[in-house]
């Protein structure tokens, strides 16, 4: 009895959830460079890349996003830590006086009035970084190890923030100085800050350091790591704190990494994320709560033990309570983990507890149906032009809608092709390989369903640029700056997927 309802409950579950990975849930190995996915040969678990990660995450945090009423204490919650860096970029540091005071040295002092002059000027602060190379870590380290006022300090780690944030490519420059210069102690400059009074530094250090460690190959070990998750663990359950949501925000990116899965478990992790959960919290801390557990069911060894601390209950509540559709979508996906990657044998508890939950085939295709609704309504031309714009471009549903670009391909060309011309910017400017691959990809969409898109490209400059990226070092760029070439100058666009090269059939990239 007890097998053939487990056998039931994993049939059902299953198979609902075998049509949500197909649209929404796409392996990441899909579509991809297959260079990109590296597989642990004794967990099996797929280690993703930023890139890939970022594709999974948009597609499932996508649906419901902008049909939603803002949760005020949500938004409050999001952006304290955001709202106080705002004001912080604001403040006027003499940098003069510690120069006088002989706190920080010649060339920092030079460093670090030349980068405050370039803080509206991305594009020329980009070109002194690259120009300056380590002396852009040198001085940044140097400054939080020399200089204790807080606004100071406030200030300082804002800039780094913002820094990583422009090009996380940055995260290995730092790396990279740390591992050259005897003495750098990168960890613990960061780590120290930690111990600060001021909760502004205490918190923004912590988002740093989840870059630093999760951003590179350079990985957080030993006691430094056991350290930081405790920090963060504990901070989950601090009382009123203000800050929670940035807490959880970090463990999203952290978890990110396999690495530190098992390492977080051993701190009670999991307790603490349930616990949480069955308090009182908004839907924006609910669905990043679960997007925590969801990142953790994605090792084996976890997922199968994950339920000992009553998450799928409690997951099932919130799935019955909840009206929140990205809500909703990441605790399935979470349920679908814990269904997935523990082995046939040990998945029998989960499906049980599944059963016993109540989380059952009906209520599951329901919501599939309302969400591939959403999905269908969230594929505006707003949604587009608002990501174009932003300049930050990534897998987001209106990219891969055919229905999408048989719609509003010609949207592209309204106030004087605005947002075509920023597109072609992109592929210009863009030193994110993500980016460059999304943008290639979309000027070969808007010259497919565009009667005139190609004389319009031409007429650009778009076509030098798309072919420009075919010799591009990032192979996913390569792959859609072919596509767009060949929809550049063929007409029957059905025969594009056997035109592929060889190069990409081997790296196991399938045609869009």
């Amino acid at each position: 009895t007890f097998g053939a309802a487990a056998g039931a409950g994993i049939n059902s579950l299953a198979s609902v959830g075998n049509q949500q990975q197909q649209q929404f849930l796409t392996p990441i190995s899909a579509g991809l460079p297959s260079s990109k996915v590296v597989k642990d040969q004794q967990t099996g678990y797929i280690n993703m890349s930023t890139a890939e990660y970022k594709q999974l995450d948009t597609v499932i945090s996508s649906v419901g996003v902008e049909t939603e009423a803002p949760d005020q204490q949500a938004v409050q919650a999001q952006d304290r830590l955001m709202m106080q860096a705002t004001e912080i970029r604001g403040v006027f540091i003499n940098w003069q006086s510690y120069l006088q005071c002989q706190m920080i040295t010649e060339s920092d002092y030079s460093f670090i009035i030349e980068f405050d002059k370039l803080k509206e000027a991305p594009k020329e602060r980009d070109t002194f970084i690259s120009n300056s190379k380590f002396e852009c870590p040198k001085t940044f380290i140097n400054l939080i190890s020399r200089i204790s006022k807080d606004q100071t300090v406030q200030y300082i780690l804002t800039l780094i923030d913002d820094m990583f944030e422009e090009d996380r490519s940055r995260v290995k420059l730092f790396h990279e100085f740390a591992e050259m210069t005897k003495g750098v102690q990168l960890w613990s400059s960061f780590l120290n800050l930690l111990n600060r009074q001021d909760i502004f530094t205490v918190h923004m250090s912590s988002r740093i350091m989840a870059k630093l460690a999760s951003l590179s190959n350079a990985r957080l070990e030993g006691s430094d790591l056991n350290f930081y998750l405790t920090w963060l663990n504990n901070h989950l359950t601090v009382p009123g704190n203000e800050y929670l949501q940035s807490v959880v925000n970090v463990l999203q990116t952290i978890l990110r990494v396999d690495d530190y899965r098992l390492a977080f478990v051993q701190t009670h992790g999991i307790k603490g994320l349930v616990d949480l959960l069955n308090s009182k919290v908004s839907f924006q801390l609910q669905y990043q709560i679960t997007h925590c557990l969801w990142l953790l069911a994605f090792n084996p060894s976890i997922a199968t033990k994950m339920n000992e601390h009553n998450v799928i209950p409690v997951l099932a509540d919130i799935l019955r309570d909840s009206s929140k559709e990205k809500v909703t979508r990441i605790v399935l996906a979470t349920l679908r983990n814990l269904l997935e990657k523990p082995s046939s044998f040990e998945v029998q508890g989960n499906a049980l507890a599944m059963i016993h939950s109540k989380v059952m085939s009906d209520d599951i295709d329901f919501i599939h149906e309302k969400l591939s609704q959403s999905l269908n309504s969230l594929s505006t031309f707003d949604e587009y032009a608002g990501e174009v714009k932003s300049g930050h471009l990534e897998w987001s549903p209106v990219h891969r809608s055919e229905r999408f670009w048989r719609e509003n391909a010609g949207m592209l060309n309204e106030n004087n092709y605005e947002i075509l011309k920023i597109l072609l910017q992109l592929l210009s400017d863009s030193r994110d390989p993500l980016v460059l691959a999304i943008a290639a990809h979309d000027v070969g969409e808007y010259v497919r369903h565009y009667g005139s898109g190609k004389r319009v490209i031409e007429k650009f400059g778009g076509k030098e640029r798309v072919m420009q990226l075919m010799t591009h070092s990032d192979q996913q760029v390569r792959y859609e700056a072919l596509l767009a070439v060949q929809k550049l100058m063929v007409h029957h666009w059905e025969y594009l997927g056997k035109q592929v090269p060889n190069e990409n059939e081997k790296q196991g990239v399938t045609a869009k």
